[in-house]
């Protein structure tokens, strides 16, 4: 089983340098746990920087895993890994979801280097493509984002 943490998530939908090491995890549905906060973070962040059909779309595409709830043990268990490895309060969660489901959990989030169970990846690894196969095979292309036209100073007189 797997969990890929929201860095990772962000990094696959952004076509990023470490998106074909998450593709792996991500593509293969029937092994993906998807934590209700991932989705949460994931939706709230492609909406803000490609508005709410983008950000609706990477959510039905994190839908496909099974979805995992924050219950009350997993809350429990994510307050004592907070204090153990002194992790963010939605890292925590997201550990403990991981491995209430006995799953990896991937991510290029810091915080979680050196953990068990953690398959971190370093932000800026150099991505490796199997030779012809198209950035986003088998996902949807990232949408470019807009970008306001450069405005030309006027000449003074």
């Amino acid at each position: 089983m797997n969990v890929v943490d929201s860095s990772a998530w962000l990094e696959y939908f952004a076509d990023g340098p470490n998106a074909a090491t998450f593709a792996r995890p991500i593509e293969a549905v029937a092994k993906l746990v998807v934590p209700t906060l991932s989705l949460y973070e994931v939706f709230k962040r492609v909406f803000v920087l490609r508005g709410e059909r983008a950000g609706l779309e990477a959510a039905a595409m994190m839908r496909q895993g099974m979805q995992a709830n924050l219950t009350d043990s997993i809350a429990l268990e994510a307050a004592r890994l907070s204090l153990e490895h002194r992790l963010p309060m939605a890292d925590s969660v997201i550990l403990a979801t991981a491995r209430a489901h006995g799953a990896t959990l991937w991510t290029q989030d810091a915080d979680f280097a050196d953990i068990a169970g953690v398959r971190y990846v370093a932000k800026g690894t150099p991505r490796v493509n199997e030779p012809g196969t198209p950035p986003y095979a088998g996902r949807t292309a990232p949408r470019p984002r807009t970008q306001s036209p450069k405005r030309t100073p006027r000449p003074r007189s």
